[in-house]
């Protein structure tokens, strides 16, 4: 398409409490969330709304901020549950503890929900070691060390313990499980 040709790009409509309590509702029916990232998104849209119709954003931040006491009063929000149930499913995923609090973080998550979500999560997988847990899942969803097939683990090596390093493992545990002989030895 010639760029005369182009349709003019659609001028969102300006935002209101209803039309900011609207966006919230749409937005925790789909996702899961922390109050600081809900938060987030719905400033988004002010800024949007500022940029075009110059709406204010104080009076808008007032907006949020009653909108989302309401939605935490309502539990359509709770930053420990959220914490939990992130911190779980990054861990099944084999996310190291220092990757998932990195994550939990981001999501404007506070230092005290982030430790009760790991030690949530110590306690539900009755784990002694979440690191090494996490790291093992990994390993066998990557097909490293011993599950990798035994021609190529020679010469990927150094790969595997380089991506178990990005993924925040030590070098040490990275070691332990990449130059493992067999999943029987990783699992005792």
């Amino acid at each position: 398409m010639s760029q005369d040709t182009r349709p003019e790009p659609k001028i969102p409509k300006p935002v209101t409490p209803q039309s900011l309590r609207n966006a919230a509702l749409r937005y925790v029916d789909r996702f899961a969330t922390s109050r600081d990232n809900l938060r987030s998104v719905l400033m988004r849209r002010v800024h949007t709304s500022h940029h075009h119709h110059d709406t204010s954003i104080e009076e808008a931040v007032i907006w949020i901020e009653e909108l989302l006491d309401k939605l935490e009063k309502a539990k359509f929000i709770n930053d420990q549950s959220y914490a939990e149930m992130r911190a779980g499913s990054l861990h099944r995923k084999g996310n190291s503890v220092r990757v998932i609090s990195m994550k939990l973080k981001e999501k404007g998550l506070s230092e005290e929900n982030i430790s009760k979500a790991l030690d949530t999560l110590r306690l539900e997988t009755d784990s002694i070691n979440l690191e090494r847990d996490a790291a093992l899942i990994l390993a066998k969803r990557r097909r490293m060390g011993p599950w990798r097939a035994a021609e190529k683990r020679a010469e990927m090596k150094d790969k595997d313990l380089a991506r178990l390093a990005r993924a925040g493992f030590s070098y040490d545990l990275a070691r332990e499980i990449i130059e493992a002989e067999t999943v029987a030895e990783l699992e005792d």
